[in-house]
C-alpha cells in the first residue's frame, strides 16, 4: 500500500520537488545516491539518501497551519529517533535558491559522519 501511494506521489510531484530531484541525481557520482518517495515506517519522505541517513522534505502551502507545522514537528521527531537527520526547504528556496539549497545539502553530507551497519544481533 505505501509503495503504490509512493509512486503516486512520484508522479505528481511539484515543479519544486522536479527541480531538486534533478540536483539531487547529480550528486550520485560523489557517492550520495537519493531516492525519491521512499516510505520509512508509516511515512512516506520526498527525498532520503539512506546510505547517509539523510531526508529531504520539500515544503509547500500545505505546510503552513499549526496543525500542519505540528504534524511535521512530530514526523521529523520520529525520524530523527530513527538515526535520520532531515532537512526542510521550501519550494520558494528551491525555485529562487538551488544553489544555495544544494550547497547545504552537499555540506550537510560531507560533514554528517556515515553510521556504521549494525553488528551481529543488533539490527
Amino acid at each position: 500500500m505505501a509503495n503504490e501511494f509512493a509512486r503516486q506521489l512520484r508522479r505528481n510531484r511539484t515543479d519544486a520537488e522536479r527541480t531538486l530531484w534533478r540536483q539531487l541525481r547529480a550528486l550520485k557520482p560523489m557517492g550520495f545516491k537519493f531516492r525519491q518517495q521512499v516510505p520509512i515506517d508509516p511515512f512516506i519522505v520526498d527525498f532520503a539518501c539512506l546510505s547517509a541517513r539523510l531526508i529531504i522534505e520539500v515544503d509547500g502551502a500545505t505546510h503552513s497551519t499549526e496543525a500542519e507545522i505540528e504534524r511535521d514537528q512530530r514526523r521529523q521527531h520520529y525520524l530523527e529517533t530513527q538515526g535520520f537527520k532531515v532537512l526542510r526547504f521550501w519550494n520558494r528556496d528551491i525555485r529562487c535558491n538551488i544553489e544555495g539549497v544544494l550547497d547545504h545539502i552537499v555540506h550537510t553530507l560531507e560533514t554528517t559522519p556515515t553510521p556504521s551497519p549494525p553488528r551481529k544481533g543488533e539490527g
